[in-house]
């Protein structure tokens, strides 16, 4: 698939990658609950483990929400588990190692992954688009935006 500028408004692309736990995570299963689907270059690299940090100790909000996160990098599944068992995260990590949802969500770079979160409605649509992350704040920002939504 050709890289495509997605917008708000937008059906998120649909997709199924495998997660740390084995399993395999489809978009489409999670439809009736939110997603924020956040990308990030690495596992266990100062800034990818502050905003992981971050999505765990905030879970609980999110999930009171209706909210489900996910994590996506080019890992693989046997770093993200290593990841995923150092910092205790308690939302699914997802691998996409052939870059295939990265590059259908236009994150990939020439060099890396460009950090971003989408965040996805009940129904399957983009509603908001965080590019170029900063991780410092970025949960509170997420929170805020949910609040009014």
């Amino acid at each position: 698939m050709d890289y495509v500028d997605l917008q708000v408004g937008f059906d998120a692309p649909d997709f199924a990658l495998p997660s740390d736990s084995g399993e395999t995570i489809k978009l489409s299963d999670l439809k009736g609950k939110k997603v924020i689907l956040y990308f990030y270059p690495k596992d266990d690299t100062p800034g990818c483990t502050k905003q992981a940090c971050s999505f765990r100790d905030n879970l609980g909000v999110l999930q009171s929400k209706n909210v489900v996160v996910l994590g996506v990098s080019a890992d693989s599944v046997e770093s993200h588990k290593k990841f995923k068992k150092k910092y205790n995260l308690n939302f699914p990590l997802l691998s996409d190692e052939k870059l295939e949802v990265i590059k259908k969500y236009g994150v990939k770079k020439t060099i890396g992954i460009e950090r971003s979160t989408f965040i996805i409605d009940e129904k399957g649509k983009i509603i908001k688009i965080y590019r170029n992350v900063k991780v410092d704040g970025h949960v509170e920002e997420i929170k805020k935006f949910l609040e009014s939504n």
